[in-house]
């Protein structure tokens, strides 16, 4: 993804952040079983942005909502369960290793050296506010307050974070195919 321009942070800033609030209840009320509410409003950012980026539309406030309605819908489909009936005498079931193979192995262990150089890409700000976010869990606001930021900015900066490190992993086929 090219980097964010001012007009397109001023225009996340003036058309989508005043939304937050209410798409935050809104969240909130329709999915509360998701369990982390932050992730689901910076995915519906991301997708936002993405969405300026290819298409010349202007984005409503009912689209801002229905892609994050969208985004959660994905979420729980993604985490379908199958369910299992019970067997009676589980002790005749053949048992299989729980570790991964040696290919999913190194499948995964190159998938997250994928990610570390992705990172490593995003610029210094960005990288050091999706650390504190992702890796260490600080809320936007404790972020804001130690790097002595407004929480827009943390959240503008989470957004755009996401949305580049998606696209670095699916031009190395890592990931869902684009659309």
């Amino acid at each position: 993804m090219p980097p964010v321009d001012a007009q397109t942070s001023q225009w996340f800033a003036e058309e989508i952040q005043p939304h937050e609030p209410a798409l935050r209840a809104y969240l909130r009320s329709k999915f509360s079983a998701y369990p982390d509410i932050e992730d689901l409003v910076q995915e519906t950012y991301a997708r936002l942005l993405q969405a300026r980026e290819h298409s010349a539309a202007e984005i409503s406030k009912a689209y801002v909502f229905a892609t994050a309605r969208n985004a959660a819908i994905d979420f729980f489909r993604r985490r379908r369960i199958a369910v299992i009936d019970c067997v009676a005498e589980i002790e005749v079931l053949p048992v299989l290793e729980d570790r991964p193979d040696v290919a999913e192995a190194a499948a995964r262990n190159q998938e997250l050296a994928l990610l570390a150089e992705a990172i490593q890409a995003l610029p210094t700000r960005c990288r050091q506010i999706l650390t504190l976010r992702k890796l260490h869990g600080l809320s936007h606001r404790e972020i804001a307050t130690s790097l002595g930021l407004s929480e827009n900015t943390v959240n503008a900066q989470i957004a755009i974070g996401v949305v580049r490190l998606r696209d670095h992993l699916r031009q190395r086929g890592v990931g869902a195919p684009q659309p």
